[in-house]
């Protein structure tokens, strides 16, 4: 099981792509308010290994919200509460998890991952990402040319 923010789960969404998550986990859990972000444009029908949950307010919670979006933060605190991995892309967000002690992964982690379980070959791979740049997910090409020399 694995806790996820909005934006990986947006960009797999809007280029049709979900089963890169799939392939490597069987159950996705995402607050409420992940939920209502990735369905800002439409409603989205989830495949059923994902699944929302609600977060419940708490001191932890709240101090996140003072230094994150609701989104951020409600999945930070549903990864603390489940002592669960979290799927975060977001630099801020990502320095808070791991000061908080999370695993994390991100969006270049899952395809690197679906690379290396030959889910998908590294040049199905650069096609992804570069579809995923075009479509405005914003990452460093320098990080994709390392997570690419790590194989």
């Amino acid at each position: 099981m694995v806790i996820s923010d909005s934006t990986t789960l947006i960009i797999l969404f809007d280029l049709g792509r979900v089963e890169l998550l799939s392939n490597l986990f069987s159950k996705i859990l995402i607050p409420t308010t992940v939920y209502k972000e990735i369905s800002t444009k439409s409603e989205i029908m989830l495949p059923e290994f994902i699944e929302v949950v609600c977060v419940k307010e708490n001191t932890t919670l709240k101090v996140l919200k003072s230094l994150l979006d609701e989104g951020e933060s409600e999945a930070i605190a549903l990864a603390l509460e489940r002592k669960s991995k979290l799927i975060i892309d977001e630099k801020k967000g990502r320095k808070i998890a791991m000061t908080q002690g999370l695993e994390i992964i991100g969006l270049l982690g899952v395809v690197y991952l679906n690379i290396r379980h030959q889910y998908l070959s590294p040049k199905e791979a650069r096609t992804f990402l570069q579809e995923a740049l075009e479509h405005g997910y914003r990452i460093s090409p320098k990080l994709i040319e390392i997570m690419f020399a790590k194989l």
